[in-house]
């Protein structure tokens, strides 16, 4: 590339980053015109400071006690994304709502950067119940949790060993876990599974060697790497995370490769039905080519249950399009204001 270029270049990915910013101002401006109010927060994971953005309704009344939702970010996401616009629009219909970046990620502490450990974001979400149960406009009997994609996943984890939580939803869910160890759609056979945990091996004892932290891409990275056998999902992840659309500087989608066989030990569902007579709801796109994980996790769970598909909607169009989110919203605000009545 010519100096000229990637002088173009760098300006063009400035331009573009000033302008996620203006708009991430002018969407806090607008949440305060609705009577929404956000407020920076910090809490612990142990040792580890987590970064949320607080989300209290118009009216707020200091003297009363509030339901409480903790809203999780997928996997590669942030808290300025998805789960913030959900928060948003949760705490404009009354609840006290919850975003925050997970450890090793976004604003939040933690090293090595861009780790994905399972376990650790269920913790993350328990962490964020034990910061709400502190404040005293919340009522603690009155909290439930909701994740978007992979973080819909966490969101059903950490119902089953949480009892605090008292409903829980998953939008867009994806089963992390299943994906890792099988590919999405089965299109991971065992032995290309044998060989990556066997590059994991090897990658670790390069590290352990002292030699540099291998970083994987979650998805492409242009559409150039798309081909006939690139997935939905993945071509709509280049266009949320990699575009204007969704970009943010501190959602790279990447996560360090030695994480792996962690994610791929994951299993969201083999614990679900404990979570009755708690209510689940899920909801999915009905033309998402990940639909078969809510409703693998339907089929697990036991009632009180519900499946809730949307229709002409994709994984992603659930994230941040109008037209699909508008009855999302209706329906949380429907299903944690009978459950955390």
């Amino acid at each position: 590339m010519s100096s000229r270029k990637n002088i173009s270049f760098w300006v063009g990915i400035i331009l573009s980053l000033f302008g996620l910013i203006q708009n991430s101002e002018a969407k806090s401006m607008d949440a305060k015109m609705q009577g929404v109010t956000v407020q920076k927060v910090t809490f612990l994971n142990n040792s580890i400071p987590l970064v949320g953005n607080l989300y209290q309704p118009a009216n707020f009344d200091k003297n009363k006690k509030y339901a409480a939702i903790v809203v999780i970010h997928p996997f590669g996401g942030v808290k300025e994304q998805t789960s913030g616009h959900y928060a948003e629009q949760l705490a404009e219909q009354g609840f006290i709502a919850l975003a925050y970046d997970a450890a090793y990620q976004g604003e939040s502490g933690g090293t090595p950067r861009l780790m994905e450990i399972p376990d650790m974001r269920i913790e993350d979400a328990s962490c964020a119940v034990d910061y709400l149960v502190t404040l005293p406009e919340v009522d603690e009997n009155r909290i439930g949790v909701v994740g978007l994609c992979t973080g819909g996943a966490y969101a059903v984890k950490v119902a089953q060993r949480d009892y605090r939580v008292k409903a829980v939803a998953g939008i867009s869910t994806f089963d992390l876990g299943r994906a890792r160890r099988e590919g999405l759609n089965n299109s991971l056979s065992p032995e290309e599974r044998v060989k990556r945990l066997e590059a994991v091996g090897k990658q670790r004892t390069r590290q352990a060697r002292g030699e540099a932290l291998q970083i994987a891409a979650a998805i492409p990275d242009s559409p150039d790497q798309f081909t006939d056998q690139t997935p939905v999902l993945y071509r709509e992840g280049y266009e949320y995370y990699r575009t204007p659309r969704g970009q943010h500087p501190n959602a790279p989608a990447r996560y360090v490769f030695t994480s792996l066989p962690r994610q791929m030990e994951f299993f969201p569902y083999d614990q679900i039905d404990t979570i009755s007579p708690r209510p689940v709801l899920l909801v999915a796109g009905e033309n998402a080519d990940t639909l078969y994980y809510s409703q693998d996790g339907y089929a697990k769970a036991k009632e009180p249950k519900e499946l809730l598909l949307i229709p002409g909607a994709t994984h992603m169009d659930l994230y941040d399009k109008p037209q699909y989110m508008t009855p999302v919203v209706a329906k949380l605000k429907d299903f944690f204001g009978k459950a955390l009545k």
